[in-house]
């Protein structure tokens, strides 16, 4: 493994985040503690607490798995197809470099920015509602593997994409609505039972049910099939990006 490729890729993407300190970083925790804010603030008043758990403590974990999400997503997709857009990709393709240490190197420097706002927004949040996180490792480890996978995911997009506006065509229309409906805000079982039964065909809701367990032990799915869908959209974005490098889908051309 050519760990000096790997190494040069990832802190070339690091250097790029302290050059943009302001977008990359600060303004997605602000906008998130915005969403604490007045989420907390304005639906807190009339809903005490969930599942025996204060609403404002409640939503900790969903806010922090939507930003995750988004962020996995925007940092990868700019990552690669910025080198399309001004043609460098061509020198990365031709170089001495695999393409699984090019994907460690732009996946690997999107989830390191993604898990500092992840845990940037749980600090933050700690000062406003109190949070006694009941299995950290899993919760280190649901962080990981999602911003691992919504990673890969933003590197499909970015080399699907022909331009800037494709760029955002996913993360607006598709990721954040099912974020927004993924239980994020609220427990699936406050719904009708006919859009409970409906919410499960979202993915996103097991993402959010099996982070919010490792923080307070509770969960509108269980945790195995929470794992296992992880699982199954790791191995999905996996094999899509290894047919990409194989056919040489518009990197190519």
């Amino acid at each position: 493994m050519n760990i000096h490729a790997i190494q040069a890729i990832y802190r070339f993407e690091m250097a790029r985040t302290r050059r943009t300190l302001l977008q990359s970083i600060i303004s997605p925790v602000l906008s998130t503690s915005l969403y604490f804010v007045v989420f907390g603030s304005a639906i807190g008043s009339r809903i005490t607490s969930v599942s025996g758990i204060d609403y404002g403590s409640f939503i900790v974990p969903g806010l922090i798995m939507m930003m995750l999400l988004t962020q996995s997503v925007s940092n990868a997709s700019f990552a690669i197809y910025f080198p399309k857009f001004s043609g460098t990709i061509y020198e990365i393709l031709s170089a001495p470099v695999s393409y699984f240490e090019i994907v460690l190197g732009y996946v690997g420097a999107a989830v390191t920015k993604s898990i500092l706002i992840g845990l940037l927004i749980l600090a933050t949040a700690s000062v406003f509602v109190p949070m006694d996180i009941q299995h950290p490792v899993w919760m280190m480890f649901y962080m990981t593997a999602t911003a691992t996978t919504f990673a890969l995911l933003g590197f499909i997009i970015g080399i699907w994409a022909d331009g800037f506006e494709k760029l955002q065509l996913v993360p607006l229309l598709l990721i954040m609505p099912l974020t927004f409906l993924g239980g994020t805000f609220y427990s699936i079982d406050m719904l009708p039972p006919i859009w409970q039964k409906l919410t499960l065909f979202n993915p996103v809701v097991y993402l959010v049910s099996g982070f919010r367990w490792s923080f307070y032990g509770v969960s509108d799915v269980s945790i195995g099939l929470s794992l296992a869908m992880i699982v199954l959209f790791f191995a999905v974005c996996l094999a899509i990006i290894a047919w990409i490098f194989k056919t040489g889908y518009r990197l190519r051309a």
